[in-house]
């Protein structure tokens, strides 16, 4: 007898795709006083390389601990944190700043900018810090500027700057050093409806287009439009999962 087989057509097959953040029953307990509040709860998670990922859960759930753990920011009580396969978990504050330094990018909802330097300034400052040579930061400062949409605005200053654009230095800034990962926390909270579906649609180009992994903490009911997946935290403890469908 002749076993029949069927190839997979070419548009159902998918390539694996490494796991870039990883967690293993993650605990944050803090001490407040005589009492011990437990932030995360034994928190299991799994993210593919190269995904858009939301995070989101009422205020109090655990999210801003989460990807201050997961960035090295913060130290858990308990568990692991696997970045690329290889655990963060118990390295040294030098070690840590190195590595964010080197493979996380950060974008806050404050934007994060030093008001005394221009938009080109506050990237290349990133580039100075790591040590890259003034000709290949000069490149890949204007570079990641223009990416984002600020070839044209590379010496103002924040204070010259739409809330919009300054977010978008911020992500030209959290894009300098190549990262493998970025973490965001609230980066669109401070911008209107319109301002903010631009900077969600330029991270999903971003995330697509320089196949990073991107974990952004969030109350925005717009993502739901731009992201790969939502997890959802409830009182330290990760609830169920939604794969909203995105368009290419």
């Amino acid at each position: 007898m002749i076993e029949q087989t069927f190839a997979i057509p070419r548009e159902l097959r998918r390539a694996p795709r490494s796991i870039a953040i990883e967690t293993a029953d993650l605990w944050r307990v803090y001490q407040l006083g005589h009492q011990e509040v437990a932030a995360l709860r034994g928190v299991n998670m799994q993210i593919e390389q190269g995904r858009f990922i939301a995070l989101k859960g009422r205020s109090g759930s655990g999210k801003t601990t989460l990807i201050n753990c997961v960035g090295g920011l913060d130290q858990p009580t308990k568990g692991d944190i696997r970045i690329f396969g290889e655990s963060i978990s118990g390295w040294s504050e030098s070690k840590l700043t190195k590595w964010r330094r080197q493979q996380v990018g950060f974008i806050f909802q404050s934007f994060g900018l030093l008001p005394s330097l221009s938009a080109y300034e506050n990237v290349e400052l990133i580039l100075r810090m790591g040590g890259m040579k003034r000709k290949e930061r000069d490149h890949r400062t204007k570079y990641c500027l223009e990416l984002v949409g600020l070839g044209d605005r590379m010496d103002h200053r924040p204070f010259e700057l739409s809330g919009g654009q300054q977010q978008r230095v911020a992500i030209a800034r959290s894009l300098a050093n190549h990262p493998k990962v970025i973490l965001a926390d609230e980066p669109t909270g401070e911008l209107d409806s319109n301002t903010a579906r631009e900077i969600l649609s330029l991270f999903r180009t971003i995330v697509r287009e320089q196949n990073v992994t991107m974990l952004m903490v969030t109350h925005d009911s717009l993502v739901d439009d731009y992201v790969d997946q939502i997890l959802r935290l409830r009182d330290g403890q990760l609830e169920d999962l939604s794969a909203p469908e995105v368009t290419a």
